[in-house]
């Protein structure tokens, strides 16, 4: 019991963790609109991956993992939206 409760803390902890690094970057990039450095293909393919891990957190009940990548695949998803708008606005 005490060690269930101790892995779905870690996986909590790692979540946060992660999500809260994101973050910074992710506001920066949302309140300048400066995309210039930003791999339209790495973002795409890292906003994909997101998605999965939530469809796969989702599907095994892992709360953390669900959470953590709700959060990240709007944020990911707004900056690779912001992305490609602004570079087909020229």
């Amino acid at each position: 019991m005490a060690t269930d409760v101790l892995i779905e803390w870690t996986g909590y902890a790692a979540a946060s963790l992660t999500t809260l690094s994101f973050l910074p970057q992710a506001w920066l990039t949302l309140r300048t609109r400066n995309v210039a450095g930003i791999s339209t293909a790495m973002y795409g393919v890292f906003t994909i991956g997101t998605a999965l891990w939530l469809a796969w957190g989702l599907q095994i009940g892992a709360w953390a993992v669900v959470a953590a990548n709700a959060i990240t695949l709007v944020l990911a998803s707004s900056i690779l939206a912001m992305k490609v708008w602004l570079s087909w606005r020229g």
